[in-house]
């Protein structure tokens, strides 16, 4: 199996000139798309891959709140001192809207509706 997107491109190029593979039976031998098969016929190179724009962070907003705490527990006893479950739920707040209950592993699970 070819190693990286080139030498790909380059063996579909090479069985479709040599053997005269269709671009199913191609797509098929490679386990590729066909349209991954089409782009490697038509070009040597493939398309260079987006650089997308970093995306912001969802902490920002409380990354001030969360500084300050840290900061504080500095001079605080180990014991006293905040945990990542406990600097999540400050942070946060007292009352949040979301209808997901997060456990200590961080898994989440939807709240039961009371009676």
């Amino acid at each position: 199996m070819p190693q990286s997107k080139v030498e790909l491109f380059a063996a579909i190029r090479r069985d479709s000139r040599i053997e005269g593979l269709s671009v199913r039976a191609l797509a098929r031998k490679y386990g590729v798309h066909r349209r991954t098969v089409r782009e490697a016929l038509s070009s040597a190179f493939p398309r260079p891959r987006k650089k997308l724009p970093p995306r912001k962070s969802r902490l920002d907003p409380f990354k001030p709140v969360i500084d300050a705490t840290l900061r504080a527990d500095l001079d605080a006893p180990r014991k006293q001192r905040h945990t990542a479950k406990l600097t999540s739920r400050r942070s946060s707040g007292p009352s949040t809207s979301s209808p997901w209950k997060t456990n200590s592993s961080g898994k989440r699970w939807p709240i039961p509706a009371g009676p």
